[in-house]
C-alpha cells in the first residue's frame, strides 16, 4: 500500500497516533490536536468520561468503576473503537461537522517503519470510523524527516531517530525513501520505568507516575554523562508501610540506571550504520544524527549519543510534532515532488 504526494495533497487532515501523545493536523487549519493518547471510561455502563489531558490527569487517581485506557501502544491502533471514541471528542463537533462538509473525505496518518498489515489496517479502520473514505499511509520516519527540514529527497545521506514512547526508529534516508532502519523496542516508557524499578529496589519506594517526569528534569542540569554529586527530593509511598515519604534520590545513581535500557538504542544505530552503503555513511560523519519525537528530550540523550557514535547530534526545533507536522507539509503541498517515497519502500 503506497501512497504519492499527489495523492497526499488530496488528503483534509492527518492524525498522528502515538503511544503517548495523538496529533491532529486539518488542512487550512493547522495542528488542532495535541493532546495524550488516553481516555478515561465508566465500566459500569461505557461512558466516555473525560479524554486527552484530563483523563491523562486521572491515572492512578479513579475509583474502581473509572478505568484510564490508552487504545494505541507502540504506534499502533490496539482498540479501534476506542480510538474512534476518543478522535471525535479531540476534535470536537465544530471540527467534525467542517470535515464532513467534504464530499469524499480523504485522511493519513503515519505507521511505524515495518509495520504489519494488521496494524496498517488499525490505522486505516479507525480513520474511516470517522467517515474518511480513502486512507493515505506515511511512514513515520518520513514523515518526521520532513517535518524537521531534512532535505530528504536529495541524493544524500541524512539520518533520523524518532524516539518515542515505546520504541525508537532509526534510518538513513536518500533520495526521498528508507535505504535502511531498524526499530528499536526502547522509548521513554521503559526509561521511565527503569526509574521507577531503581527506587523500589534501592529506596523501597514506589513513585507515582506522575513523579517520574520531575525526576527528569532534576537530570537536566547535569545530563546523563555528567559527573558529580547531585541530589534532589522525590516523594512516593513507602513499600513496606505504605505511608507517604520523601527520599532524597541520588541523580547520578538513577543516571545509570537508565544507561542499561539506552545501550539497546546504540545497538540499533550500529546494526543501520553496518547495513548502509560506505558513500552514505560518509556523508553522516559531517550531517550526523537528527533527533525527534518526545522522548528526544529525555536530559542528556544527546550528549550520550554524540559521545558514543563520534558524530554530531542535533534534536529538532519542536521535535514532539515534527511527524504531524510533515505530514501536514505533505497535505500543503509545501515539498518538491521529487523522488519521495512517503512509505519509504
Amino acid at each position: 500500500m503506497t501512497a504519492s504526494l499527489e495523492q497526499l495533497r488530496r488528503c483534509h487532515f492527518a492524525v498522528d497516533l502515538g503511544a503517548a501523545r495523538t496529533r491532529v493536523y486539518v488542512k487550512g487549519a493547522g495542528l488542532v490536536v495535541d493532546q495524550p493518547s488516553a481516555a478515561a471510561v465508566n465500566t459500569r455502563n461505557g461512558a466516555l468520561i473525560a479524554v486527552g489531558e484530563l483523563a491523562e490527569k486521572m491515572k492512578g487517581r479513579t475509583p474502581h468503576y473509572i478505568r484510564v485506557v490508552r487504545p494505541v501502544s507502540g504506534g499502533t491502533v490496539v482498540d479501534i473503537e476506542m480510538a474512534q471514541r476518543m478522535l471525535r471528542h479531540l476534535l470536537g463537533d465544530k471540527m467534525r461537522r467542517a470535515l464532513r462538509r467534504k464530499p469524499i473525505l480523504r485522511a493519513a496518518a503515519c505507521t511505524p517503519h515495518d509495520a504489519d498489515p494488521l496494524a496498517q489496517r488499525a490505522a486505516i479502520e479507525t480513520l474511516v470510523g470517522l467517515g474518511a473514505r480513502r486512507v493515505e499511509l506515511v511512514d513515520t520516519l518520513i514523515a518526521a524527516a520532513v517535518g524537521c527540514g531534512l532535505p530528504v529527497e536529495q541524493p544524500e545521506a541524512t539520518m533520523i531517530m524518532v524516539c518515542g514512547a515505546a520504541a525508537t526508529q532509526v534510518a538513513v534516508l536518500s533520495l526521498g525513501s528508507i535505504v535502511t532502519a531498524d526499530r528499536v523496542p526502547v522509548g521513554g516508557e521503559v526509561v521511565d520505568h527503569a526509574i521507577v524499578q531503581h527506587l523500589r529496589h534501592e529506596h523501597e519506594l514506589i513513585l507515582p507516575s506522575q513523579s517520574v517526569r520531575p525526576l527528569q528534569l532534576a537530570l537536566a542540569g547535569n545530563g546523563l554523562t555528567a559527573q558529580g554529586p547531585a541530589t534532589t527530593e522525590i516523594h512516593g509511598r513507602d513499600v513496606a508501610t505504605g505511608l507517604a515519604r520523601s527520599v532524597q534520590v541520588d541523580t547520578a545513581a538513577v543516571r545509570d540506571a537508565i544507561q542499561t535500557p539506552l545501550t539497546a538504542i546504540l545497538d540499533g544505530i550500529g546494526k543501520v550504520l553496518r547495513d548502509c552503503p560506505p558513500d552514505l555513511v560518509a556523508d553522516l560523519a559531517d550531517r550526523g544524527i537528527m533527533m525527534v519525537g518526545g522522548s528526544a528530550l529525555l536530559p542528556g540523550l544527546d550528549q550520550m549519543l554524540r559521545q558514543a557514535t563520534g558524530m554530531p547530534v542535533h534534536i529538532a526545533e519542536r521535535p514532539d510534532v515534527c511527524a504531524v507536522q510533515g505530514l501536514g507539509a505533505m497535505l500543503e503541498g509545501r515539498i518538491a515532488p521529487l523522488a519521495l517515497d512517503p512509505l519509504g519502500t
